[in-house]
């Protein structure tokens, strides 16, 4: 499993914030994620938007089975939200990415919460 640092945590949490306050709640997803890998990108971070992951069953390849909203320095998975609340579903599904890809650590961003820290959930395996 990789693992990413609490500087690298930071620095990513700390673009989120900054693309929350300036563009508002209620947007669509894809508008977040289009500004927060401008703003990743602008402060040096390598970071794949839409990461494909592809799933095997039994030894076999099943093809592209998912995409992952950003994948910052192959280390951290976000997956971007803009809804009323995290479902139980929502977490599930990043759990599922973190092992696909390997990755222990990923974050759920809610842009829908009047402040981003109040969408902000971390999940790790």
């Amino acid at each position: 499993m990789r693992d990413c640092s609490d500087e690298l945590i930071q620095q990513v949490l700390g673009a989120a914030i900054k693309v929350h306050k300036e563009l508002g709640a209620g947007l669509l997803e894809i508008i977040y994620e289009k500004a927060l890998m401008l703003e990743l990108n602008g402060i040096g971070l390598v970071a794949e938007q839409q990461k494909p992951i592809s799933v095997t069953y039994l030894g076999n390849d099943l093809g592209l089975g998912f995409r992952a909203d950003i994948l910052v320095e192959n280390k951290l998975v976000l997956e971007l939200k803009s809804v009323d609340r995290f479902c139980d579903i929502h977490v599930a599904q990043l759990m599922t990415y973190l092992k696909l890809l390997k990755v222990k650590r990923g974050f759920l961003l809610n842009f829908n919460s009047v402040k981003l820290k109040q969408g902000i959930k971390k999940v790790s395996i």
